[in-house]
Order: C-alpha cells, then structure tokens, then sequence
C-alpha cells in the first residue's frame, strides 16, 4: 500500500472519529496489561490488573509468586493459568536480562531484534510484542488484532487468508506516528461500524476505497 493511500485512510478516519490519543504507560506496565488483555474486554483486562497490584503490591512482587497465586488475582481476565505463566515467565526473563523490571534495552535494539526478543517469551506473540514497541518506543510496527484485521482484510489492503501481522506490516510504510494512528482509527472503526456482522458499511469513512463495503451496501 502506497504512502498516500495509508494517509488517506487514516485521514478519513481522523474526520470521522478525531484524532486519536495514545496512552502514556511504562513499557513494563503495558506488557503486562496486554497479555491480560487478550480474549477479554479492556473493562475485565483493567479490573484484573488492579486485582494484581491489590494482592501483590508491585509487579517486582507479582514476578517472585507463585502461577496459583497470580492467577488467582486475575481470575476476572480469564485464562487465568495460562495468563499467569506468561506473566511470570516475562517478567522474571526481563530482571534476568538487566536486573530489574525494565524494558529500555529495547530502545538501543534493531526493531526487528526486539520484537525477536519480546517474542521469545513464552506466551508473547506477535500482537503483544508490537503493541510494547509501537505504543513505548515508537518503533514502526502495527499490531494487528481481530478488528485491524478485518478492516484491512475487507478494504484489500491485505489478502484474506495468511498471517495478518505480516501481511499488514509489508504493506503498509514504515511510519510509526501514522502506524500508531492507524492501529487506534482502525480499532475504533472495527467496533463501531466495521462490525464482523451487519456492518455498517453505507455508513463508512472507507466506503470510497472499500470493494467489500460497496457491495454491502448495494445489496
């Protein structure tokens, strides 16, 4: 995808929801509220990442417990067990590497040599590793979730079958700021009219450039 086609989505997108405002967390912090995150909503994902500091008092704490105990805390996330492993194993493989919980190394690495890095962690897949990068060091990689992808599936932007991440991450240029916009636009859009179901398409920012869209709402 060309640079000015990846602009001009973006800008609709802007025009049609405003433009969009990255949280501020520290990059240890957002690893862990985003492998909490997966298959379940922000709500839960937030109530389970209080439920942590709550019952553990500091995360240097939640990396020295036991599986049981984390996952005890984070029931309201759900699985649970399979959470709590990767939540421990992350942090502990982050103290070995520098002696504390904190993931700057990863500033003075290639972009692709961290997220090799983040992704050697059990548990942490590409979406995870990208979200780190993007949001905490402005490195030029779009996280793709089920909404980014959908989207970008169903205007063309990538193919409708393989790996999404990759697909997207050829496609699209290697801009950070205009990545990070594009990945919160496109959340935005996936939830509110780019709906897996009875989408929204006459209704769409996209509908111009969208093939899918068009015949949507033809019929």
């Amino acid at each position: 995808m060309q640079r000015q086609a990846a602009e001009w989505i973006r800008d609709q997108l802007v025009g049609a929801f405003g433009l969009p405002k990255a949280p501020d967390q520290d990059p240890v912090e957002l690893l862990v509220t985003t492998i909490l995150s997966q298959n379940t909503n922000d709500a839960n994902r937030d109530r389970a990442y209080s439920s942590l500091l709550a019952t553990f008092g500091s995360l240097e704490c939640v990396a020295d417990a036991s599986e049981a105990a984390i996952a005890s805390a984070i029931r309201v996330a759900g699985l649970q067990a399979q959470k709590a492993r990767t939540l421990r194993d992350a942090l502990r493989r982050v103290r070995a590497k520098v002696g504390r919980l904190d993931l700057g190394f990863l500033a003075r690495m290639s972009p692709e040599d961290a997220l090799s890095w983040l992704e050697e962690s059990r548990g942490i897949g590409p979406k995870t590793a990208s979200i780190v990068l993007l949001f905490s060091f402005r490195r030029p990689f779009l996280p793709v979730d089920t909404h980014v992808g959908r989207v970008l599936r169903r205007i063309g932007a990538i193919s409708a079958s393989g790996d999404a991440f990759r697909h997207a991450n050829e496609a699209l240029p290697r801009d950070a700021g205009l990545l990070l916009d594009l990945h919160l636009l496109l959340i935005q859009l996936g939830r509110t009219l780019c709906r897996p179901r009875r989408p929204a398409c006459a209704s769409c920012p996209l509908l111009r450039r969208c093939e899918h869209g068009r015949t949507a709402a033809e019929t």
